[in-house]
């Protein structure tokens, strides 16, 4: 018999989506499936999600969307996305009856028109609005399997981690969170100048040691201008991406949520650039940590690129809306130049280092 994983949180016994997660118990069960997760009180984290994944054979999210709900579906996307053997063939319904869900897929819909998504994620996330649906569309992804993410693996061998020093004139590590697929050469620019701007303010790259699109270039930037540069990455997506070459420090790492975790712990601050659904995801772990006051994010800034391209879009306008129902004031910070993201981070670094002491 299949496990279904049910997400969501069951927030007391007047929870105005109590009555719909019940008929999902009862629709789930009669049809065969086992439920997991079914009072809505196990609480997930990037030490435990990969476990939780292994664990299930498919995966239902429910009415009243939060900030970590988000995280987790858009998690599983990415996992699709880069040929994660622990989601093959299990499938993933969102249960958007209150349009919770909407914010979410309209921007991976604005990401896929700027082709750092290349999937069409409707053919992943599978939508509907009521329970009956959500059964077929299981039924349905259960006999047919998950659609082919149209990626090959490059056959690169991971390499093992090592470590060198920080340099002595070293102000510090900024991560960059961006997308390893796009091919526009704007962009690819903007990330080897950015690279190059962090070398030569004696800041530290740290990347998901991609060897692909923005990611690359970031990493090549740093390196040809002699900076120190960071960077984690897992087997099988090493396998699709390729590893740069230059790093000062490599980790390697079983999962992308451990990987997230080291790339967290060696970073005073973090730039989103401009990326796909692993940037969302990471965007999103780094709210929830804020959120959770982990240690791990403490007097850390995150600075967002909302960049302009040349028909006038702005690149994150949808995620900051999305955003905006939990994010205060201050827990990240917008620029929309690529030249202010240096200052920025620098002048947010040193406030921090100020309120720590």
């Amino acid at each position: 018999m299949s496990t279904v994983r049910l997400a969501g949180t069951v927030r007391g016994e007047n929870d105005p989506n109590r009555e719909i997660r019940a008929q999902l118990l009862y629709k789930l069960f009669s049809r065969g499936w086992n439920i997991y997760n079914s009072n809505g009180d196990q609480r997930i984290s990037l030490s435990n999600i990969e476990k939780k994944i292994i664990e299930s054979d498919a995966f239902v999210f429910t009415p009243g969307a939060t900030l970590e709900d988000l995280f987790k579906a858009v998690s599983i996307f990415v996992g699709y996305q880069t040929l994660d053997r622990h989601l093959e063939g299990k499938p993933t319904v969102l249960l958007n009856s209150d349009g919770s869900w909407t914010p979410l897929l309209s921007l991976l819909t604005h990401l896929n028109s700027l082709g750092t998504v290349r999937q069409n994620h409707a053919e992943y996330l599978l939508s509907t609005k009521d329970v009956a649906g959500v059964i077929d569309l299981l039924e349905i992804a259960k006999a047919h399997g998950i659609p082919d993410v149209g990626r090959e693996h490059l056959g690169t061998i991971a390499g093992p981690t090592f470590e060198t020093p920080l340099p002595k004139d070293h102000f510090g590590n900024v991560c960059v969170f961006c997308s390893a697929s796009i091919a526009d050469p704007a962009y690819l620019n903007d990330g080897y100048a950015l690279g190059r701007m962090l070398a030569e303010s004696h800041m530290g790259c740290v990347s998901g040691a991609g060897n692909s699109g923005i990611m690359g270039e970031v990493v090549r930037g740093s390196v040809d201008a002699g900076g120190w540069t960071g960077g984690s990455n897992v087997p099988h997506i090493i396998e699709l991406e390729g590893l740069p070459t230059g790093l000062s420090s490599f980790w390697l790492k079983p999962d992308i949520y451990t990987r997230m975790e080291v790339m967290i712990q060696n970073s005073n601050a973090f730039v989103i650039f401009p990326g796909g659904a692993g940037t969302v995801q990471e965007m999103l772990a780094l709210m929830i940590f804020k959120h959770q006051e982990n240690p791990s994010m403490k007097d850390k800034p995150v600075i967002v690129f909302n960049r302009k391209d040349a028909n006038g879009v702005r690149f994150w306008d949808p995620l900051i809306e999305m955003l905006k129902p939990w994010c205060t004031k201050g827990e990240f910070v917008v620029v929309e130049e690529l030249d202010e993201i240096i200052p920025t981070a620098r002048g947010l670094m040193s406030a921090a280092r100020k309120i720590a002491v």
